[in-house]
């Protein structure tokens, strides 16, 4: 659907998410009515310990896990994760990858691959199956790819910068730069990262989240997890 700022429902919402993971010994909590809501051009930092449920949360976002309660609302064309480059097919080329979810999201074939191909800096690798990329590889065809789709809010888990230094400049600058009126969610460790692009933080501690619109304070309580 599109979506513009003047719409009521543009905005990513999570409305009391939970989500418990059955074990041997019963079941773990990993997240307990979680609750926010992202517009546009609003980003969101998520702060917690390792265990937390950042990635778990941000999986759901994308839909790669369902919440065991709760509910999302997606009223913005929603990215994938960021960090995942595990999302494509290994026998296809990224040429093919390319062209299968530029059918997928109703784009222009040779534009979208144009782009990919250009911001990737992949070169005769885009000719190559995914099977044999590096993780290095992979991340950075997601990362382009993500782009070349022009969603309006964008999901980050961890890391959000691949390749050498001048590659994450060229991120970073089309991320907080060219992408600023973008709607953001970020799981970061540096809670520096987050008092620097974000508006909000979500703090997470045994599953339960606390909204801190005080970034220095979220990362006061961060540091002392």
């Amino acid at each position: 659907m599109q979506t513009h700022a003047t719409d009521t429902k543009a905005y990513v919402e999570a409305i009391n998410i939970t989500k418990i993971f059955e074990g041997q010994r019963g079941g773990h909590r990993a997240l307990d009515r979680v609750s926010f809501r992202v517009g546009i051009g609003e980003r969101l930092g998520i702060l917690g310990a390792n265990g937390s449920g950042k990635s778990t949360l941000i999986k759901i976002l994308s839909g790669i896990l369902l919440p065991t309660a709760g509910e999302i609302k997606r009223g913005l064309r929603l990215s994938w994760p960021l960090a995942l480059g595990g999302g494509f097919e290994g026998q296809l080329t990224g040429y093919d990858n390319v062209r299968f979810l530029s059918r997928l999201y109703g784009l222009p074939f040779a534009p979208t691959y144009d782009y990919v191909a250009d911001f990737s800096e992949l070169g005769k690798h885009m000719n190559t199956q995914v099977r044999y990329y590096s993780d290095g590889m992979r991340m950075r065809l997601a990362f382009a790819l993500s782009l070349a789709m022009d969603f309006e809010c964008y999901l980050i888990d961890e890391v959000i910068l691949v390749g050498d230094r001048r590659f994450q400049l060229k991120c970073h600058d089309e991320l907080f730069g060219r992408r600023k009126h973008c709607g953001m969610i970020m799981a970061v460790h540096d809670a520096g990262v987050i008092k620097e692009y974000c508006q909000s933080a979500l703090l997470l501690k045994d599953g339960r989240g606390r909204i801190l619109s005080d970034l220095s304070l979220a990362g006061r309580i961060y540091a002392s997890l």
